[in-house]
């Protein structure tokens, strides 16, 4: 997640496309980089897995923010993404997987879905909006005042919003399959509730979830929250914990998110996607996805 690799180090640039990549593109990402004085070296031609389209150059050096962010761009322009992965991260040592729920695994900000049912949707997805741009930096707080805006709403709108509403986000599923096919301990982490949580560990087969417990009271919602807030240090707590229950550091997980309170999960992973994320994420994650699906992300441990 550094903005800057060590010198000593190369970093392996990986194109990720659902199009073949075009020599187009090949040339203006290897005409952006020269401009600031660097050579990316092909390592093998295109290759595809069927749903994508993949290339890879190593850079025998490192990168500023700003300049991988101006490649990105490039790419960008041809529908391509990009990660920038370091030289020792291994593959195949990767052990977890860890994800962020609303708008990472699944198309929606529950809450906000939840909050339409009271028409105030807007009002509480303005307060989403803001925190996962990092403008707002207390989660617990942020959380509090959008739980509370939910008082008195009957607890059925939590299963219309799951029946309804929600759905993975395209290659979630193949994700997941994906990753436990290679033996992968998978870690659902939300600060979104448990309601969802628990549906799409049964669902997907998450081998662990952990996320917010809404109360109800006579089937409404209180507008309160049951226990600890989990914000993006438990989320970085819950990953520690399931590292050093499987033997192993922080460096042997791929993490995802979208949004500032995921920045600490991701911070020190060994490979950090930002699915369709919020700029600050982006810029600090190794890869951003943003026309290619989830299980793009398998290509990178393969």
């Amino acid at each position: 997640m550094s903005t800057q690799y060590p010198s000593t180090l190369h970093t392996t640039l990986v194109a990720l496309s659902r199009q073949p990549i075009s020599t187009k593109l090949v040339f203006d990402l290897k005409d952006c980089a020269s401009q600031f004085g660097v050579t990316l070296h092909s390592t093998s031609g295109q290759v595809s897995n069927g749903a994508y389209h993949q290339e890879r150059w190593l850079i025998p050096q490192s990168l500023e923010t700003e300049q991988r962010e101006l490649l990105r761009s490039i790419a960008s322009n041809h529908q391509t993404d990009l990660c920038f992965l370091r030289s020792e991260v291994i593959p195949s040592e990767i052990r977890v997987l860890a994800m962020d729920m609303d708008s990472t695994l699944i198309n929606i900000e529950c809450i906000d879905e939840i909050a339409d049912f009271t028409g105030k949707k807007s009002a509480v997805a303005e307060i989403t909006e803001a925190t996962m741009r990092g403008e707002i930096k207390d989660f617990k707080e942020s959380l509090r005042r959008r739980v509370a805006l939910l008082e008195g709403i009957h607890a059925d709108a939590l299963e219309a919003v799951y029946r309804e509403r929600l759905r993975p986000n395209p290659g979630a599923v193949e994700l997941l399959a994906g990753a436990h096919q290679r033996g992968l301990y998978t870690l659902l982490v939300s600060g979104g509730f448990t309601f969802f949580t628990e549906k799409l560990r049964q669902q997907l087969g998450f081998k662990q979830t952990q996320a917010n417990t809404l109360e109800i009271i006579d089937g409404k919602l209180t507008g309160k929250v049951l226990g600890d807030i989990v914000d993006g240090i438990a989320k970085a707590a819950h990953l520690d914990q399931a590292c050093l229950a499987l033997g192993c550091s922080k460096s042997h997980s791929m993490t995802m998110g979208d949004g500032a309170n995921d920045l600490i999960m991701m911070n020190g992973s060994g490979i950090s996607v930002a699915y369709k994320a919020k700029p600050v994420v982006k810029e600090k994650a190794d890869a951003a996805f943003d026309h290619v699906g989830l299980d793009a992300a398998l290509l990178l441990i393969s």
